[in-house]
């Protein structure tokens, strides 16, 4: 809820060496309630954790910590009844949260704020946020990892043109193609474990930037929030934003692998691939053609790629003139990243989803597969000469079969002949994608038997039912 129109202005937590409120629009500019309340979980957790370890230390009583915590209760169910009014006067989730706790209880809630900033405060609401955040894309990036192993399943044997400079090159099984995508997404996720490893330190307890002379107990709260240790230097733990950098640096990245998945599907969606075809559910029409059925949401995809990388670009200018160690610029800190997070898992989502409802077009990409000679490199390396000379060889007949408009495997013995001596029959062997990708056996190559050999990997690691 939003609040009400207020005939007389509070007086602020902080207002005390003030003489006057500050104007409509300083309060207008300033405030992030409007943004910033996402954090209220994490800002709720941190403040319970925070009044225990009080208590322990002596700096307030276990009465006193109960009723704090009773009351922080008791605002989370409201704010998850929709029954919490959000108050722009009070400007942020830490305030609104602090003076509503202050409304419940009275004089106990005016101690929780004892050795504690809203600076280390907000720092460490946002590491709880973002550790969460990762965790959430990690599982959508397994599930859409999940989704293309079991589109890789369903589609054995099946040869697709593979392309370089999005020309034709050589033949790969389309199991392969679907495979790279997986391994890529596996990096994606292991970046965001990498950065969840620094993110999981608990700057609370810092302060404003320097600490406190009373003797609190940082571990406690750390151990408390599940931090693998306090920061170790307050004013590193109050300016820090690194963990935001990098987690909006492992999206953007994420994002740019989507985006060519969503290219490359949507290449093979249109008549001029024809190799790829979506279901009605995951399609859109238009409102003027008829005929129109849209592969939209890799579209989509591909779209909102720019906007996760201009959310990292906006926080990398936003950090770079900053002095040590708090500045109110980092409020600007938030906006970009809950926007970073919601457009990657709604991409991954929508990704996972579509690759659910595809179907590829066997005959077409069968009709297709002949052209572009996508067996010379196979034939090169049958030749058994010095590659140079054979790439030269093979070079020219391919410029024979442009030339009579067929294809190598076209080619009679005596002409291959002509060309060099150095063909015999069983050249046969090795034209054809059928047969050129027999000769692939390289570790981590487009075989069948490392295909298989791949695919077996990534099915045991998910523990994923071959049968379904």
């Amino acid at each position: 809820m939003n609040s009400p129109p207020l005939s007389t202005k509070e007086v602020k937590l902080w207002g005390g060496r003030f003489e006057e409120s500050v104007s409509d629009a300083v309060e207008k500019f300033t405030e992030s309630i409007s943004f910033d309340k996402a954090l209220y979980k994490q800002d709720i957790m941190g403040s319970k954790a925070h009044a225990s370890m009080l208590a322990k230390q002596g700096l307030m009583s276990d009465s006193d910590r109960d009723t704090i915590i009773k009351g922080l209760e008791e605002i989370e169910r409201q704010i998850e009844a929709g029954q919490f009014i959000w108050r722009t006067d009070r400007e942020d989730v830490h305030m609104n949260i602090e003076a509503a706790l202050t409304d419940l209880v009275g004089e106990p809630a005016k101690k929780l704020h004892t050795a504690r900033s809203r600076n280390d405060q907000v720092a460490t609401d946002f590491r709880l946020w973002c550790r969460d955040a990762i965790d959430t894309i990690i599982s959508h990036i397994k599930n859409l990892q999940i989704a293309l192993i079991e589109l890789a399943l369903q589609n054995e044997g099946l040869i697709v043109p593979g392309y370089t400079h999005l020309q034709r090159a050589q033949p790969v099984l389309l199991q392969h193609l679907l495979l790279a995508y997986v391994e890529q997404l596996e990096r994606d996720a292991g970046r965001l474990l990498d950065c969840r490893e620094r993110v999981n330190f608990c700057p609370l307890g810092a302060c404003a930037l320097a600490g406190t002379g009373l003797p609190i107990d940082r571990f406690m709260t750390s151990d408390a929030l599940g931090f693998t240790a306090p920061m170790k230097n307050s004013i590193d733990a109050v300016s820090d934003r690194d963990f935001v950098l990098e987690l909006l640096s492992a999206n953007s990245i994420t994002a740019v692998h989507l985006s060519r998945l969503g290219e490359e599907w949507v290449l093979w969606a249109s008549e001029e691939f024809g190799f790829l075809t979506p279901s009605d559910k995951v399609s859109t029409g238009s409102s003027i053609m008829p005929q129109k059925k849209n592969p939209d949401p890799m579209e989509l995809v591909r779209g909102k790629s720019a906007r996760v990388i201009g959310d990292l670009v906006s926080l990398l200018v936003l950090c770079k003139g900053l002095p040590h160690a708090y500045n109110r610029d980092l409020q600007e800190d938030k906006e970009p990243v809950f926007d970073s997070v919601k457009a990657i898992v709604g991409m991954l989502e929508v990704s996972a989803d579509f690759a659910q409802n595809v179907s590829f077009n066997r005959e077409r990409i069968k009709k297709a597969l002949p052209a572009g000679h996508l067996d010379a490199t196979t034939l090169a390396d049958y030749l058994g000469i010095p590659f140079r000379t054979s790439h030269d060889i093979v070079g020219r007949s391919v410029a024979l079969c442009v030339s009579r408009n067929c294809e190598i495997q076209d080619l009679s013995l005596d002409e291959l002949n002509s060309l060099h001596p150095v063909f015999d029959k069983d050249v046969y062997e090795y034209l054809g994608v059928e047969n050129s990708i027999k000769k692939f056996r390289s570790y981590g190559s487009t075989g069948s038997e490392c295909v298989a050999a791949q695919l077996d990997y990534w099915i045991n690691k998910f523990g994923i039912n071959k049968e379904r």
